[in-house]
């Protein structure tokens, strides 16, 4: 499993899903371009020392990232016809997140395998990026009986 973010916009958030991916032991992929200058300095304060030991991916853009996909394409979105908690996710999945400022395009959406949403209180359309991706890997964790012990 893979968690891959499509033109993030903030290097704090980017750190948080990097702390993450690193206390689960996943790999991050970054579809560039970024909405800040990609260095350790910026993802510091958030990632702390855990982002250093994220295993990270950078794609100069879309297509290169496509050339490199293995398994199904899975993305969270506020327009997602599938509630996550019955995606029917697998081991080989990659999580793909959209920016903070634009979602994800439709041509991201056209290559999705399925697209997903995480269920809200009525009213609410969308969650934090790092905190939508925090539930999304615990969630298909949980699904593929891979959580840590």
């Amino acid at each position: 499993m893979r968690i891959a973010l499509f033109q993030p916009d903030i290097a704090g958030n980017v750190g948080t899903i990097l702390r993450l991916a690193a206390c689960f032991g996943l790999p991050v992929d970054i579809i560039e371009p970024c909405g800040f200058a990609f260095s350790e300095r910026a993802l510091k304060r958030a990632g702390m020392d855990y982002a250093s030991q994220a295993e990270i991916v950078r794609h100069h853009d879309w297509d290169q990232f496509q050339t490199k996909l293995s398994g199904r394409l899975i993305l969270l979105s506020t327009s997602g016809d599938i509630m996550l908690n019955d995606a029917g996710l697998a081991a080989g999945d990659t999580l793909l997140l959209g920016s903070e400022s634009a979602g994800a395009p439709d041509f991201v959406h056209r290559a999705a395998t399925k697209i997903v949403r995480i269920p809200l209180c009525a009213g609410f359309r969308s969650l934090n990026v790092a905190v939508a991706a925090g539930i999304a890997v615990h969630e298909a964790m949980r699904q593929t009986g891979s959580l840590p012990s």
